[in-house]
């Protein structure tokens, strides 16, 4: 199965770290870092899905210097560049059109999701475009006010409250049809890009499994990121750390 992973943004939230490092290399646990990149690879390696594309744009070189040909992880890697920043959807018209559906996901994403779990429901619903979706709360560290028609009237006041959300994973299946929808040279996000494929027809699904799951674009879920992964290692990579391809 075939994956394509995007790993071209600046990372502008983990700055300054993301001066010098890629924000798919910044490294995960103490006792032994790993890349968040690397441990992406290898859960896709994992779960079968050894031909990836990874979509570059920002400190190319440090990422494909580290990745190679994706061999000792498990997978076959080809590369494609950005010359400007395409968006979380239009760098996919630097890869050919495939003839299957492909895994698309986000390069720093730390999660223990099963990605032919998804792939599987993604083909059994006749989706043409599935997300990955999760509830993520959210909490309030303020006291909420709330008002009726006169703004000067209290009608409530919760301390602190919190609120849940699904949100999308950042990881999508998608069928070949939506290669329709691109463009080169056009920036596309990848909302426009289902949003689009939806007002055309095509059935876009949600995936939802019991699972952890950080993206570790912000200062706070990096170093939480950093501590789950130390703490629960084997869950993220399984129980062989370093898979190996064998071709022939």
């Amino acid at each position: 199965m075939q994956a394509i992973v995007l790993a071209g943004g600046k990372g502008t939230r983990l700055r300054p770290f993301t001066h010098v490092f890629p924000k798919p290399l910044m490294p995960l646990g103490e006792a032994e870092p790993m890349p968040i990149l690397e441990v992406v690879l290898r859960q896709l390696a994992r779960f079968g899905f050894r031909d990836v594309t990874i979509i570059t744009g920002y400190l190319t070189e440090l990422i494909e210097a580290f990745c190679g040909n994706g061999r000792r992880f498990g997978t076959r890697i080809e590369y494609r560049r950005e010359a400007s920043p395409l968006g979380t959807a239009g760098g996919l018209v630097l890869v050919e059109r495939p003839r299957e559906p492909v895994l698309v996901l986000n390069g720093d994403i730390l999660t223990t999701l099963n990605f032919a779990a998804m792939a599987d429901f993604h083909r059994k619903n006749g989706a043409r475009a599935t997300i990955a979706s999760f509830r993520r709360t959210v909490r309030i560290d303020f006291g909420v006010l709330e008002f009726g028609r006169d703004p000067h009237v209290l009608a409530g006041y919760r301390e602190k409250p919190e609120f849940s959300f699904q949100v999308s994973m950042g990881l999508y299946m998608l069928d070949p049809v939506a290669w329709d929808f691109l463009e080169p040279g056009k920036e596309l996000t990848m909302p426009e890009l289902l949003e689009t494929m939806r007002g055309a027809g095509h059935p876009v699904h949600c995936f939802r499994q019991e699972c952890t799951w950080l993206d570790i674009g912000r200062h706070d879920d990096y170093a939480a990121a950093t501590e789950i992964f130390e703490a629960r290692r084997a869950e993220f990579l399984g129980p062989s750390a370093r898979p190996q391809l064998k071709i022939g």
